[in-house]
């Protein structure tokens, strides 16, 4: 079983920055195998706040997956904007756009939605997708393959489907044709696990997707600052939700999902078309 901490929408230049020792304490504490941030790391991509990020993500050494946002590219520097659009990112924080990571048991991708002509969605291209396939179609699939982006391909029925990745219903077939598992993404400042059937139908597959909440920005949606910690392994996804608790001054589990592997795709664990599930496996934080 691997673990997978999955953080979002950090926006240095806009955060609390009491939440930044805590935080960093506490994923030194989890010890994860992979860190993911799904993008927005700073808030107007500006070279301070890469430049902070930059010494966050320093801190520490495990492998990482990161990918750009829309508010790493410059929204009043006209000019960066359209003729360097992830300049400052490339410059401090990575020049791979498609950060890959894989083991004997996960695959984790990253790839970047994030575009200099739309202040504020994101889109994925057919290269892009193509990429994706060629990098993910050989592996295992008793390895759990996991997408890394910043705006996300699924949503609750209850949420506005234009804040959802441009081409998503293109890339969720190609998706389900990979065998991808977990979608991971961030841009929506809430929290959220769903399987992708209710809104993508294409034969016996579901995937997971996954929403991380703000980390550390002070640009809260009615939710205190959280992240995701994910316990993965070829059958079982657990969903650890990690919230702010700011009496308390730490970070600590507010809530968990778990999902179940079956021939179907993924489902709910204790679903009425999920197999019996295992015992849960302890966290390894508290």
């Amino acid at each position: 079983m691997r673990t997978i901490a999955h953080l979002s929408d950090l926006h240095f230049g806009r955060v609390d920055a009491a939440l930044l020792d805590p935080l960093t304490e506490f994923l030194h504490a989890a010890r994860p195998h992979v860190l993911v941030v799904s993008g927005d790391l700073t808030q107007r991509a500006k070279s301070k706040e890469f430049i902070a990020a930059r010494a966050f993500l320093d801190a520490f050494d495990m492998p990482k997956i990161v990918v750009p946002g829309n508010h790493d590219v410059p929204l009043y520097h006209v000019f960066r904007r359209f003729f360097s659009p992830l300049g400052r990112y490339h410059e401090h924080i990575t020049t791979d756009m498609e950060p890959f990571y894989v083991d004997d048991e996960i695959a984790v991708m990253g790839i970047n939605s994030a575009r200099s002509l739309t202040f504020k969605g994101g889109r994925v291209n057919r290269e892009q997708l193509e990429r994706v396939r060629a990098r993910l179609d050989p592996l295992h699939d008793r390895l759990v393959k996991v997408l890394v982006t910043h705006h996300p391909f699924d949503l609750p029925a209850h949420m506005d489907k234009d804040d959802l990745v441009g081409r998503a219903r293109k890339a969720m077939k190609e998706f389900a044709n990979s065998g991808v598992d977990v979608l991971l993404g961030g841009h929506m400042h809430t929290s959220e696990a769903i399987t992708t059937d209710a809104r993508y139908q294409h034969g016996a597959y579901s995937a997971l997707s996954i929403q991380a909440g703000t980390a550390t920005s002070t640009r809260q949606r009615g939710e205190v600052n959280s992240f995701n910690m994910l316990r993965v392994a070829c059958d079982r996804v657990e969903v650890d939700e990690i919230g702010w608790a700011a009496e308390e001054g730490i970070f600590r589990k507010t809530g968990m999902q778990a999902f179940t592997g079956t021939k179907d795709g993924w489902v709910p664990a204790g679903s009425r078309d999920a197999p019996p599930a295992q015992p849960p496996v302890q966290s390894p934080v508290q």
